[in-house]
């Protein structure tokens, strides 16, 4: 669980990343240690990497899945059963999503 200091860092740094303004190195790092930590931290992370895209969604699934903040926030990483193997797909995933 953050500390008061940590979540007000985390959110700061957030909201500058949503603007696409700088995010040093270390801060997406620190943001990245956080989000592995934390579900609710990850869904922030994902959240502003959409805003600083611009991503909208255009129909209704994309909406969907935009406001369960499933998918990828990133354009062109989605899954190619030619190309990719399903476990490597997965294999940068946070901690917290692992089997149990």
């Amino acid at each position: 669980m953050l500390s008061s200091t940590g979540l007000q860092k985390v959110q700061e740094i957030l909201q500058r990343m949503s603007k696409g303004q700088p995010v040093s190195f270390s801060e997406r790092a620190f943001l990245r240690k956080q989000a592995d930590k934390d579900q609710t931290v990850a869904s922030w992370l994902f959240t502003a990497r959409r805003m600083q895209q611009n991503i909208e969604p255009e129909d209704g699934i994309d909406k969907l899945l935009s406001s369960l903040n499933l998918g990828s926030p990133d354009p062109g990483t989605s899954f190619q059963p030619e190309d990719e193997d399903l476990g490597e797909w997965f294999s940068g995933a946070p901690s917290w999503l692992g089997r149990s």
